[in-house]
């Protein structure tokens, strides 16, 4: 599909600065230090990478997902808003909500872009969001400094694109959510940009499977006193009967002399463990995950893993989670709604601790005013009292007053009923002491 609109205000050069088209890092990936050839896909093939993208991906996916409108000083979510059962329930018609996040996140984690087709109706709002492989987009500006969107389609991944080659987008058809970049326009692949450290951790992997093919053997030499005439004959006679896990533990037998003298480093001696568990911790620290929730549980306790867990919430999805919010707000809502409404990802429920310490909470703010009962059970996700019954009220311990009122009583001058009772008190005491 080709736009006419656009070809007259095609420039190379007003490109973005960070213009960059599909995969093609020529300065981020490719060879590595370690001879490994990286890229998104390859990276997923390690179990670190795939296990933290995961993660992020289905946590971001199951957060509700909820529109709301300017209310006061409050809000109040909005169902029959257009965009409610798009973002909430279903996207389109071939996919939920969870898995409609669930993609673009991962699309972000290894592709440093998000990107998401907006579908609009006559008047200009959403009616549907298709994801849009990031592999495929490049990104360019027109010469009125316009950004468009240009994405090759040689695949039926996409139904409203019906033939293939290139697609020419405006900006307001793309949902775009950028990763870290340095123009704020495209974000960077975080593979492409850590391609050692996971070329690192795929070379560890193929090693200790290769390890094992051989039978869990380091490699070694065939030593022959004389001149052979067919070394290749020798060697491969040799391979077929004791390389492989299936031969493993057989007996040897050598002739004319023949010595056998291993020259490969075992892996205890090489620290292969090791190697493998702190390339474990980088791939976690790339994507900011606690090492625990990969797995690794070296260093977590009963103490500590709950602590770890809460810094999950706040350090690493939070900023994700923002990214999200603001740029379905900036591409989704229409410019008269911007002021009225927001998209917001709800994160609370993952921030609440165990039961006793929610129970504890919920007391707190209950006898001090700020929670009804209402709240309290929203929360906990439990019906609502109806409000005639108090579902709504908001009660304070009735042993609190206020500072400037503490002592009043005692400046206030006493009543006619209490000036009698003084007098016949001290009338009854005169009497005693007289008897006395």
């Amino acid at each position: 599909m080709n736009i006419p609109f656009f070809s007259r205000f095609m420039k190379a050069r007003d490109k973005p600065t960070n213009y960059y088209k599909g995969s093609d890092y020529s300065f981020l990936f490719g060879p590595t230090t370690s001879g490994k050839h990286v890229n998104e896909f390859t990276a997923m093939q390690t179990t670190a990478v795939y296990a933290c993208v995961r993660i992020l991906s289905e946590a971001v996916a199951s957060l509700p997902l909820h529109v709301y409108r300017y209310k006061g000083n409050g809000k109040e979510k909005v169902y029959k808003h257009p965009l409610y059962h798009l973002l909430h329930d279903e996207p389109n018609t071939e996919m939920t909500s969870f898995v409609f996040r669930e993609t673009l996140m991962s699309h972000l984690l290894l592709w440093g872009n998000a990107y998401a087709q907006v579908i609009r109706d006559g008047a200009g709002r959403v009616v549907a969001l298709y994801p849009l492989l990031p592999n495929k987009m490049a990104v360019e500006r027109d010469k009125n400094g316009e950004l468009y969107y240009i994405y090759t389609r040689f695949t039926d991944e996409n139904p409203n694109f019906k033939d293939h080659g290139t697609v020419i987008l405006r900006r307001q058809d793309v949902l775009h959510i950028p990763g870290l970049g340095f123009d704020g326009l495209m974000g960077y692949s975080p593979i492409a940009m850590t391609k050692n450290a996971v070329g690192m951790t795929i070379a560890t992997e193929e090693y200790g499977a290769s390890f094992f093919a051989n039978g869990a053997n380091p490699g070694g030499v065939l030593e022959h006193p004389g001149v052979l005439k067919d070394p290749k004959k020798v060697r491969d006679s040799w391979n077929d009967v004791y390389r492989g896990t299936a031969n493993a533990h057989k007996v040897a037998v050598l002739e004319e002399g023949m010595k056998y003298q291993q020259i490969g480093i075992p892996p205890e001696e090489a620290q292969f463990l090791e190697t493998r568990k702190f390339q474990i911790n980088e791939i976690a620290r790339l994507y900011r995950v606690p090492p625990h929730m990969v797995g690794d549980l070296e260093k977590s306790s009963f103490s500590n893993i709950e602590q770890q867990s809460l810094e999950f919430v706040k350090y690493t999805l939070d900023p994700w989670v923002i990214r999200w919010e603001q740029a379905m707000q900036r591409s989704l809502l229409l410019p008269n709604e911007k002021k009225e409404y927001f998209i917001k990802l709800n994160v609370d429920g993952l921030l609440r601790g165990d039961y006793q310490s929610r129970m504890n909470g919920y007391s707190v703010g209950r006898q001090n005013g700020w929670l009804s009962a209402n709240d309290i059970r929203e929360l906990e996700d439990m019906n609502l009292i109806p409000e005639e019954e108090g579902g709504n009220l908001y009660l304070i311990n009735g042993n609190m007053t206020k500072l400037k009122d503490a002592g009043i009583f005692a400046a206030t001058e006493p009543s006619k009923e209490d000036n009698s009772d003084n007098n016949e008190k001290n009338t009854q005491k005169e009497n005693r002491r007289n008897q006395g």
